[in-house]
């Protein structure tokens, strides 16, 4: 059974759910919730650190609309709803390999939304949409 999260944005009242996959790296993200952290936007890309140093097994250079990935460059957990700066043509570039650790539910473009700066609670998520921490 996947393992679902929520990112919620208080300021704008906006709240996403995720879909992690099986890999070890999720699973290392998974158990380390919750976070809260500011965010960074770049482009369409909104990332923040998260209390997690870990090496990629699986890198990538262009990941999918609504991908969530983890950057080790940064130590942060990324996610992508459309192009970035460095993206060429209608591609979506991370900065450098990232390695994709689930996909947010097609409700991304409230992303949009979200200014530079806000504060992001990422958290477990049951079926019942309650946080089980």
């Amino acid at each position: 059974m996947s393992k679902k999260i929520e990112f919620s944005f208080p300021e704008k009242g906006v709240t996403i759910v995720a879909e992690l996959n099986n890999s070890s790296l999720s699973e290392e993200i998974f158990r380390i919730l919750p976070v809260e952290a500011q965010i960074n936007r770049w482009g369409k890309e909104i990332y923040f650190t998260i209390p997690l140093r870990s090496s990629i097994i699986s890198p990538q250079e262009v990941v999918e609309e609504g991908d969530i990935a983890y950057w080790p460059d940064g130590a942060c957990l990324c996610i992508f709803f459309g192009p970035t700066p460095v993206s060429r043509g209608k591609e979506i570039r991370p900065a450098s390999a990232v390695e994709v650790v689930g996909k947010v539910s097609p409700s991304w473009d409230v992303l949009n939304e979200i200014p530079d700066g806000s504060i992001v609670k990422v958290s477990q998520f049951d079926r019942k949409g309650v946080d089980r921490q």
